[in-house]
């Protein structure tokens, strides 16, 4: 995305990540996505044309609460994730973070 909208570049790389795994957001049972500031996750969730109360999305708290450790935030995503899947018997997660800059990443994550 443009660096001017700084913050949404997670959306694009959901709809990436999504599309290659073949599933939409529908069929997901978690949503992680790393925000450095709070309304950064409501623009990306009003993108993905989510609610804001979605309890998919990041159910133990995103970054502000947990942590964003410098160089270890995708880590920390995925090992989240992974976790969470697995207390909830979940299938499928997407996690996601702006990288700054207008970039985004997001992976998919399956529980087999």
């Amino acid at each position: 995305v443009p660096p001017r909208v700084m913050g949404l570049g997670p959306v694009p790389a959901i709809g990436k990540a999504l599309s290659r795994a073949g599933l939409s957001v529908k069929d997901l049972d978690l949503i992680e996505i790393n925000e450095a500031f709070a309304v950064q996750v409501l623009g990306c969730v009003s993108q993905l044309g989510m609610s804001a109360d979605d309890s998919r999305l990041n159910p133990n708290g995103g970054a502000i609460a947990i942590g964003h450790p410098l160089g270890c935030s995708g880590a920390r995503l995925a090992l989240t994730a992974a976790r969470q899947l697995q207390r909830s018997g979940g299938r499928y997660a997407v996690v996601s973070l702006c990288i700054g800059v207008g970039h985004g990443l997001a992976a998919v994550i399956e529980r087999v």
